[in-house]
Order: structure tokens, then C-alpha cells, then sequence
């Protein structure tokens, strides 16, 4: 169990995107287009690049890194770590594959979907973790998927494999503000929470988000939080370049 949660964090670190933009998103209200299906408000792009500060915690490691990242739609997702300004490692997620580069062991992970999906159970694809990036929903909107609403929130309640989760949408703004996913059998959850939501053009995004995890082990119930604030974003006009490659004497892990 150590080893998967070991590798959630890398695959929620690529996915969380916000905003440095100094434009304050005050939220209108949209009426659902129909009353059986949320009009979740989504974002359209061809490139994003964004600057964060992140903060990971368990009880072992206590981090604190920043982090490059550029999306290509639907493409790739590219991001490069860096600590006390020394370059630690790359990430690439593509539409089949995620591989991370540790640039300071030289060595390199190589993940594929299936067996993602398997370890993890839930659906892990390249579209879920892009709209996971995009404040979308993880998974798409599916006839009898059970939406109410309570107080402030209209509450969208799914399922992925074996996890449960609850979208909690804004009824002011249609805005995804967290994410509640739970394994039954195990117990384990993970809550992504989205806020300080700003404008990049006319597309609202989170300038911050927190992930918390809590999940059985050996030693008992562990907890990893992990925290991100960006101080910059852009939709960019033009396209970027994703310089990934593998070094000959890298060893896979």
C-alpha cells in the first residue's frame, strides 16, 4: 500500500492547476441546463503553462519544491521539479503512459494506465487527470450518476471502479470546490479541496488547492497532505516545447 500511496502524490502533484492571475473570479450564477445533469462550468484551451510552490507532508518526508508545468490539450502534460534551485526530477504523462525522471539518482518510472487503474481502483486515464487539472469532472457525467442539492452546493455522487466519489459544485458559480473519493473496502479516501479561484482570460481556475490523504498501513492510519499555490498562469497563445528524453545510463526503477 506504502508503494501506491508513494505514487499518488506524484500523479496528484502533475494534475492540480490554479492561477496567478490578479483578476478576482467574484462568481455569477448559471441555472443547470437541464435538472437532471450539472452544468459543471469547464475551461477550453490549446496550451497552458503555469509556475507553483508545493508542499508535501507525510510522516516521513516534509518537502517543500516548485514546479514547472505545461499542457498540451488532450496531449501531454510536462512538468519539472526543482528544490533550493537544483533541478530533482521531470514528469511526462501522455495519453498511454506517465514516466518520472529522478535527475538526481539517475533512474526512471514508467506507469501505464492498467496498472494504475488496478492498484489504485479507480479509472486512471490521461482525460481524468487533465480534467482534474482543468477543475473538470474526473469522470464524465453518466446517466445515473445521483445529483441533489444542499445549501450552497449541488452535491454529484459517482462512481470509479471501486471508489465512490462526491463532486461538491457551487450553485453560485458551477465551479467543482472539492472532491471526496473513498474505497469502501479499505477505508481509504482522498479529498481534493479547490479555492481562491481567479480569471486567466475569461476561464476561471483554483489559485490554490489542498489534497489530503488518509489511508491504511501497517503501522496504522497515515496522512499525506499536500498543499500548492501558483504564482503564475497563462493560456498561451502560441505552442510550448515538452523537452523529455531518457538518458542512456538512467536505470529503470
Amino acid at each position: 500500500m506504502k508503494n501506491k500511496i508513494a505514487v499518488l502524490p506524484c500523479l496528484l502533484i502533475a494534475v492540480i492547476l490554479g492561477t496567478g492571475c490578479s483578476n478576482k473570479f467574484q462568481g455569477v450564477t448559471w441555472n443547470l441546463l437541464d435538472k437532471n445533469k450539472l452544468d459543471v462550468r469547464e475551461i477550453d484551451f490549446e496550451y497552458f503553462s503555469g509556475k507553483a510552490k508545493i508542499n508535501y507532508k507525510d510522516e516521513d518526508l516534509d518537502i517543500k519544491a516548485r514546479a514547472n508545468v505545461r499542457i498540451k490539450k488532450d496531449s501531454a502534460i510536462w512538468i519539472a521539479f526543482s528544490a533550493v534551485g537544483i533541478q530533482g526530477a521531470r514528469c511526462m504523462i501522455s495519453q498511454d503512459s506517465i514516466t518520472i525522471l529522478n535527475l538526481v539518482k539517475k533512474e526512471y518510472y514508467v506507469f501505464n494506465y492498467d496498472s494504475l487503474s488496478k492498484q489504485f481502483n479507480f479509472d486512471v486515464n490521461y482525460d481524468a487527470i487533465q480534467s482534474v487539472a482543468l477543475g473538470n469532472l474526473i469522470k464524465p457525467y453518466e446517466k445515473g450518476d445521483h445529483s441533489e442539492r444542499i445549501d450552497d452546493f449541488y452535491q454529484l455522487r459517482q462512481k470509479s471502479g471501486k471508489v465512490e466519489m462526491t463532486n461538491f459544485v457551487s450553485a453560485e458559480t458551477m465551479k467543482i470546490e472539492r472532491v471526496e473519493m473513498l474505497e469502501p473496502s479499505s477505508k481509504n479516501t482522498a479529498v481534493i479541496r479547490y479555492y481562491d479561484f481567479q480569471l486567466v482570460e475569461e476561464h476561471a481556475f483554483p489559485y490554490s488547492a489542498i489534497i489530503s490523504l488518509f489511508y491504511k498501513a501497517n503501522t496504522g492510519t497515515l496522512n499525506t497532505v499536500i498543499e500548492f499555490e501558483y504564482n503564475k498562469a497563462e493560456i498561451e497563445q502560441k505552442p510550448l516545447k515538452f523537452p523529455f528524453s531518457i538518458p542512456k545510463k538512467y536505470e529503470r526503477k
